[in-house]
């Protein structure tokens, strides 16, 4: 077994292996909490689970740190337009993006840290600079990196800088390639900043938004360390300028595997609120979508780095398919009831190892995706034969928990059912039991309308959403 995953630092298909054969040390950037993430946002934190599940279903330990920029120009910004303190500001958004998490079932880190928490750790990383000569303070008190002193600047983004004018500087946390020039290491505190602000050797500011991530990732991964992932807007500035402070600092190699996922687009179209096709996740939930059905559209709907096209249709396309994954499930719990698992049948131990030998392959969620549901029409053909039952189904059922290790969305999460649903349910089964086959088809077609449907199985019925 090889993992192959695509290393945007060298544009290739390489080997995974991990640093240290003990376990993998993976850093994923997380939200600016300035405002409700976005599906786009949302999309990079799907592939970074299936990544994480993928390396931990082969056998690999993972420590995961995702960051939380709580001050950086947005954050700041926001803040002074609603008149709070900055951590009253950012609060509300940290609390609804662990929410999201949890709604998408996306496997929490190990570590969450906070920029604002970490600011010691920001000076001296910034000092380190200084003390090989690759930082610089500005007559306005900020400290910049000098990427003319660091010849390897830009091997990521592969920048040309023939025609960089030395001493250009950008103030801004993010900014587009054509404004490349020296980054912003610590920001002199200005009367727009209020009370956001810290001391340092340099003077009161703050930390330019780089610099975060670069000291965040070394407290609680090492100097070096195995993945970092973030979308491909990420790869210029922030991940640019992270490799040079880092391995400008500390002389060794900063992470090993590059890994981005593309850009998200609604309806063939940029999302953007002027278009209308601007969804946060609660938008989606509001519209009467599921969590599970969103997750399965943002990790299985396209390869990792290809664009992803978000549509209302696919979410209704999703739902479909999930309801099949369902009723296969529910089959094989009833044929597999009191049974111990033991040798799976030869489709499903075949389908099992397509599965993954697809994600090996630079995650490939299409292959694996049909893998899984060439094991659902095998097990319904041969349960409609009467093929097997007892052991065989309970070791496909077993099968199908170790897929969802991985995929996370097979398992539907916990519905509450109305009492009043409840009710009919127990009405209509009443009904059957004294044949009247009328009044158990009435009740159907009423909780049909009232968007139940009903299935009929041998420990009772059961009732799910339409």
């Amino acid at each position: 077994m090889t993992i192959r995953l695509h290393n945007t630092l060298t544009r290739q298909l390489e080997d995974f292996e991990p640093l240290d054969p003990s376990g993998v040390r993976m850093y994923t950037c997380g939200p600016t909490v300035y405002n409700y993430a976005h599906i786009g946002n949302l999309r990079a934190y799907a592939f970074e689970d299936l990544l994480r599940r993928h390396l931990e279903y082969r056998g690999y330990p993972v420590l995961h740190v995702m960051n939380l920029t709580d001050v950086d120009d947005k954050t700041i910004q926001g803040c002074r337009d609603k008149g709070v303190a900055l951590d009253a500001f950012t609060r509300p958004f940290k609390d609804a993006f662990f929410e999201d998490l949890r709604t998408l079932s996306i496997l929490p880190a190990h570590h969450y840290p906070a920029a604002t928490d970490h600011i010691p750790e920001m000076i001296a990383l910034i000092q380190r600079l200084f003390d090989r000569g690759l930082a610089y303070r500005s007559d306005d008190g900020s400290v910049y990196f000098s990427i003319a002193r660091y010849p390897e600047y830009g091997k990521l983004a592969r920048l040309d800088l023939a025609g960089l004018k030395p001493g250009a500087r950008v103030d801004q946390d993010e900014y587009e390639k054509e404004f490349v020039g020296d980054f912003a290491l610590w920001k002199a505190w200005v009367p727009a900043d209020g009370e956001v602000g810290w001391d340092s050797p340099w003077g009161r500011g703050r930390p330019g938004w780089h610099i975060e991530c670069s000291a965040m990732s070394m407290k609680f991964l090492s100097e070096s360390f195995d993945i970092h992932c973030g979308g491909v807007d990420n790869i210029f500035p922030h991940h640019e300028d992270e490799i040079a402070q880092s391995e400008g600092a500390t002389g060794r190699p900063f992470a090993r595997y590059w890994i981005h996922n593309a850009h998200l687009v609604v309806d063939g179209r940029k999302m953007s609120k002027s278009a209308g096709n601007f969804y946060t996740l609660r938008d989606l939930l509001e519209l009467g979508h599921t969590g599970r059905e969103i997750r399965y559209v943002l990790m299985a709907n396209a390869h990792y780095r290809q664009g992803l096209n978000f549509s209302l249709p696919a979410l209704e396309s999703a739902r479909a398919s999930l309801g099949r994954l369902d009723e296969f499930r529910e089959r094989i719990r009833a044929a597999a009831a009191g049974s111990a698992s033991q040798a799976a049948p030869a489709w499903c131990r075949e389908a099992l190892a397509r599965f993954g030998e697809s994600l090996d392959d630079d995650l490939n969620v299409s292959n694996a995706l049909a893998s899984l549901f060439d094991l659902v029409r095998a097990g319904n053909r041969a349960m409609d034969r009467g093929d097997f039952a007892g052991e065989g189904a309970a070791a496909v059922e077993a099968a199908l928990e170790d897929i969802d290790r991985v995929f996370g969305f097979l398992a539907p999460a916990a519905e509450s059912v109305d009492p009043r649903i409840e009710h009919w349910v127990a009405e209509r089964q009443a009904a059957r039991e004294r044949k009247d086959w009328a009044e158990s088809d009435r009740i159907r077609d009423e909780l049909a309308a009232l968007g139940w449907t009903v299935q009929d199985t041998p420990q009772g019925p059961k009732v799910r959403r339409l």
